[in-house]
């Protein structure tokens, strides 16, 4: 970076709507690092879809209605939470029809409020896709306080929510109530998802939330350590897909996933070439 180019990021910084981007970044890598770490360990990749596209319907019914719409994405959010976590009890087939129909439905229901709101027609990209540059103070604070429920959450039962999470059978021997914390996780999942919707949209926000903790698992193994590097590697794909949006002028949520896809490419590559190195390496041993 020249010495030209140093003051005008500094300067980028005063901006209110900037500051509370790179604020609602940092926040959104906590809940990548600890929501996001029991979504990918309990393989609720599925369900957390479920719940980001049933949450649209919500969200279009009260744009319509002239309610804020992050109202009725919390709520559907949160019933579908629910609903699901007695589907998550159901096996095959009938289990992911349910997500698969609360998926559609949702969608569905949330364009046709959306097309049928009088006068100017709502951007559906920014719903879609999502735009951190338009986050407001509310929405850093809404996040700060979903940060800090999630992080009192954890401090008090790390030790059930990593049972739950690895061995719910094991959990409940311990005297864990397994359904009512798995449900309970749910809900905090839905709620994560509402807030980051504003970040990368309906239909990237489980990425934000899968690809963290995905790409910790592929080097780290202690439950702790994966949430603290999920934190870390969120906030630097946060940060740098807002960094890379802004100087190329690209939508901020696209961007921020696919630096993140790339992210965890380069990692499995690093991760496969380290073992052919090994291999080969004991092969040359031995053939000596």
């Amino acid at each position: 970076m020249t010495e030209a180019a140093a003051p005008g990021l500094v300067e980028l910084l005063g901006y209110g709507f900037l500051r509370n981007a790179v604020a609602a970044g940092l926040l959104a890598a906590v809940l990548c690092g600890v929501v996001g770490t029991f979504v990918v360990v309990r393989r609720l990749v599925f369900l957390g879809g479920g719940i980001a596209h049933a949450a649209f319907g919500g969200l279009g019914a009260c744009y319509w209605a002239g309610i804020d719409p992050r109202i009725g994405a919390a709520a559907v959010a949160v019933v579908s939470a629910l609903v699901l976590g007695r589907t998550e009890q159901v096996r095959g087939r009938w289990g992911d029809a349910v997500i698969g129909v609360l998926w559609a439905v949702g969608m569905a229901v949330g364009i046709v409020f959306l097309h049928a709101t009088p006068g100017y027609a709502p951007d559906l990209m920014t719903y879609l896709f999502g735009n951190i540059l338009t986050v407001g103070d509310a929405d850093v604070a809404l996040t700060a306080a979903l940060v800090a429920v999630v992080l009192l959450l954890l401090a008090l039962y790390f030790k059930e929510l990593t049972a739950l999470a690895f061995d719910p059978e094991f959990a409940a021997v311990q005297g864990v109530p397994v359904r009512a914390a798995g449900t309970a996780l749910l809900v905090v999942v839905a709620l994560a998802v509402v807030l980051l919707i504003h970040l990368v949209g309906i239909l990237l926000v489980i990425a934000l939330l899968a690809i963290p903790p995905a790409i910790s698992l592929m080097l780290v193994h202690r439950f702790g350590v994966v949430m603290l590097l999920s934190t870390v590697i969120g906030a630097a794909v946060t940060l740098g897909g807002l960094a890379l949006s802004w100087a190329w002028d690209l939508p901020s949520g696209p961007v921020i996933v696919l630096l993140g896809a790339a992210l965890m490419l380069a990692v499995a590559g690093g991760k496969r070439l380290m073992r052919r190195s090994r291999r080969d390496a004991a092969g040359a041993v031995v053939s000596t």
